[in-house]
């Protein structure tokens, strides 16, 4: 029996690890559309990549993913093709790049809708962005006729992303640019709502009712807890290159749960039918345990880099700040977590820091806290939340 086609696109770290394994672990032919040429070329070649899966002292568990093919993104005939045999779709670009693959999307659902008018196709958006699917459908009807009957034919999935992969060294990539490290963890949770027709019977996937509460959990309690780790253990030890090594200081683990309950007491608040003060306990030590894993090697620069996007007003750390707020519930350890970011300092493993920190950093020291609040991080002077937020955070400087 021919087997059922996964196309993915983004065939980078996520793409790899996490949803090319969990429908190639579960029987799919796996088709990854991507622009770099040396993971398309080395796909091609070995039709097959490994995924390590490192934990602790256990030994390293090796999963081979097989009947794997790479398809270049500026290929139109192939991706159409593509798009054209799928059983399931997923993208894992970011939100930047959804509007740059639209146009081959959208030319794949046309001639998939020519020739299979009565089977639709389910997209899944691997992306950990709200709304996604409202994003993603305005940028696809740029591309589609009036016509087209884009609610009724395609599914557009968002997801809640919790996959932790590390930078890979480069003296691996230059070696095999396919394989990659990876955590255990392997869930994918979705919204079951989207979906056209039924789910996948896949075990790797967690289909929920509402999606919006879990990829909130992901921002404003795993996302969050990546910046206080990264941004308090940098200030405090700024030699710390990974994140086990602020998490083995008594002091900083605490810090950082106790950042991480805040932000849970604000979720419990606007989710009281989702979730459970016991749940989001059991999440956050979960996720303590998994950033203390050192076999993984995940570091500070990885998950702190980009201050202009995670210190943004709707991101990890103030938009966990204006949840609490929201409900009258204190956010000081998150905002402190913002001041720390404020003096990020890691680089990554050739010495280089990241250009967007530098420039934000930059600015900070001449221009000062109340420019980085309204030209990079959005405060809405008109937002009750926002006023407060920047004038907790003024009293701190």
């Amino acid at each position: 029996m021919e087997k059922k086609v996964f196309v993915q696109f983004g065939a980078g770290n996520i793409g790899r690890s996490f949803m090319g394994r969990v429908f190639g672990s579960a029987g799919y032919e796996v088709n990854f559309i991507d622009i770099n040429e040396a993971v398309i070329d080395t796909l091609n070649r070995d039709h097959q990549y490994q995924v390590v899966v490192k934990k602790n002292a256990v030994a390293d568990r090796v999963i081979t993913i097989a009947s794997v093919k790479g398809i270049y993104s500026n290929n139109r005939e192939a991706v159409v093709e593509a798009i054209c045999r799928a059983a399931v779709l997923a993208t894992s670009v970011g939100k930047n790049i959804l509007p740059l693959i639209a146009p081959s999307v959208a030319a794949g659902l046309m001639e998939r809708y020519r020739k299979a008018p009565e089977t639709p196709l389910n997209i899944i958006l691997a992306e950990n962005i709200h709304n996604g699917a409202a994003f993603f459908a305005g940028e696809l009807r740029k591309h589609l006729p009036g016509h087209f009957p884009l609610a009724e034919y395609v599914g557009l999935i968002e997801t809640s992303i919790g996959k932790m992969v590390p930078i890979m060294p480069k003296s691996i990539v230059e070696q095999n640019p396919t394989i990659v490290f990876s955590e255990e963890y392997n869930t994918l949770i979705l919204d079951r709502q989207a979906f056209i027709g039924q789910v996948p019977k896949i075990e790797a996937i967690m289909a929920v009712d509402n999606i919006a509460a879990y990829v909130d959990r992901k921002l404003c309690i795993h996302n969050l807890g990546h910046a206080a780790v990264s941004y308090l253990g940098n200030r405090s030890m700024p030699e710390a290159v990974y994140l086990y090594e602020v998490l083995q200081n008594p002091e900083l683990l605490d810090r950082v749960r106790a950042t991480m309950l805040q932000s849970a007491a604000g979720l419990l608040a606007e989710y009281p039918d989702v979730f459970t003060h016991a749940d989001l306990v059991e999440h956050i030590d979960d996720l303590l345990e998994r950033f203390q894993n050192v076999a993984l090697g995940d570091t500070i620069f990885r998950v702190g880099r980009d201050l202009p996007r995670k210190l943004y007003r709707d991101d990890r750390v103030l938009g966990a700040a204006r949840l609490c707020l929201k409900h009258d519930l204190p956010c000081d350890n998150i905002l402190d977590v913002f001041m720390a970011g404020l003096e990020f300092g890691a680089a990554d493993e050739s010495g280089e820091r990241f250009p967007a920190d530098l420039r934000m950093i930059g600015n900070f020291r001449e221009h000062g806290l109340e420019w980085i609040l309204e030209h990079i991080c959005k405060l809405d002077t008109g937002d009750a939340a926002d006023v407060r937020i920047a004038e907790a955070l003024k009293g701190r400087v």
